[in-house]
């Protein structure tokens, strides 16, 4: 019996068979979840596909979290596969490239807001997006972030981006507390996925893990990191919200 048997879940950010979101797909399906995705725009195809090498085949919806009429449509789509909502993944970020890379002093305010809207606020979206969907019995919403308590190299106003997370997501577990909601968010060690390959500079994280993680790091698993969602999403965290779970190695707890 897995830890997951009966629920249904929501995960958004499946791409590539490399996206931690497709490890957390895959592994709530083994530990018994009924799991819907989500995509759009030209990687709608793509995840269409890359759901075919799912434990067992998973509908896709189309969504676009900064689009309002798909975040108002979104129950009623849900509904037509699953009955309710017991977890949903938030998978998402993007910032341009004048927002990353060295540029931070240079970046525009319209390169900043988009950064902010897809990677943060969207976190509260798809979480009210998906609230009429959740049972008297609550519900858990789990994020990825990567942690925003300093500034790295390169990183720039997506460092910002996720810093808005991590605050949203404590927000977020005081006003859906009282309905049962627990939000809570995976702090990942950088994973060679196809959104760290986006970022210019990159490869600097790696000498920072080699140095400084207590535990070994492999920059090609995703696999822990998609542990840690799925384990906040099962009833083994009833009482745990507004946190942030680190997932990296133990870089966050060793100093330089």
């Amino acid at each position: 019996m897995g830890i997951l048997k009966g629920k249904n879940v929501l995960v958004t950010g499946v791409l590539t068979e490399s996206s931690i979101a497709f490890h957390i797909a895959r592994i709530a399906q083994e530990e018994g979840a009924n799991v819907v995705l989500t995509s759009f725009g030209r990687a709608l195809s793509i995840t269409n596909r890359i759901a075919g090498r799912l434990p067992k085949p998973a509908p896709v919806i189309e969504l676009d979290v900064t689009n309002v009429e798909h975040l108002d449509r979104l129950a009623g789509l849900v509904k037509e596969h699953l009955p309710h909502l017991d977890g949903v993944v938030h998978s998402i970020g993007f910032a341009p490239e004048a927002a990353l890379g060295g540029n931070f002093l240079n970046t525009v305010w319209e390169d900043v807001a988009t950064a902010v809207h897809v990677s943060t606020f969207s976190y509260k979206s798809l979480a009210m997006a998906c609230k009429p969907l959740f049972t008297a019995e609550g519900a858990a919403i789990v994020g990825l972030t990567f942690d925003a308590t300093v500034a790295w190299p390169k990183y720039d106003w997506m460092g910002i981006a996720k810093a808005g997370l991590e605050s949203a997501n404590r927000y977020l577990a005081r006003d859906l507390g009282h309905a049962n909601i627990r939000c809570n968010l995976i702090a990942a060690g950088p994973i060679k996925t196809m959104a760290a390959k986006s970022i210019p500079g990159f490869e600097e994280f790696e000498g920072v893990w080699d140095k400084r993680a207590p535990l070994t790091w492999d920059f090609a698993d995703p696999i822990p990191a998609a542990q840690g969602a799925v384990a906040l999403l099962s009833p083994f965290f009833p009482k745990t919200t507004g946190e942030i779970i680190h997932v990296d190695g133990g870089v966050h707890a060793i100093g330089g």
